[in-house]
């Protein structure tokens, strides 16, 4: 079983911002990674953190320490602490595929809106499909949880970084 701490940091005022996420099993440290890109809001790097952790633990990724381990398609929860990824993951997903990825309202003003970094929920239906065994599941954000806290810190490093990178 693996814990992974997911988390992103934007900066609105130059529309950029950074991801990261922390893996670990039975509390030792096995991968991080984080990176910066242009985007939406806040929810668009705290939905690109979990994918990226997704679509790592779904490679066949080999790492210095770990040589010969291979974490494709093992049990995983990614621990956010966007309580609107973990909702969408849960419910929405699911209804916004069915429906085309749009959502459907009954205001005829509001039917068929466009999904909000719907590429990025594409890609993670794609994933968490393809690997039942990863679960995504919500933890209190700046609560001093070792993976969570250090999952912001990265991501704040990143969305920094990004600031002199892209802008």
């Amino acid at each position: 079983m693996i814990d992974i701490y997911a988390d992103g940091s934007f900066r609105p005022k130059t529309a950029t911002g950074g991801w990261a996420f922390v893996a670990f099993q039975k509390d030792r440290e096995i991968h991080r990674a984080q990176g910066f890109a242009r985007g939406l809001s806040n929810n668009t790097f705290e939905l690109r953190a979990v994918l990226e952790a997704a679509l790592w633990i779904g490679t066949d990724w080999i790492g210095p320490d770990w040589i010969g381990t291979n974490w494709a398609g093992a049990s995983a929860t990614i621990w956010t602490d966007s309580r609107q990824t973990v909702t969408a993951c849960h419910a929405s997903r699911a209804i916004w595929r069915n429906n085309g990825w749009r959502r459907l309202e009954a205001n005829p003003k509001k039917r068929k809106r466009v999904i909000q970094d719907v590429a990025l929920w594409q890609a993670l239906d794609r994933q968490l499909t393809a690997n039942p065994r990863i679960e995504i599941a919500w933890c209190r954000g700046h609560d001093e949880i070792a993976g969570n806290e250090l999952a912001d810190a990265l991501a704040r490093t990143a969305a920094m970084a990004s600031k002199a990178s892209i802008g």
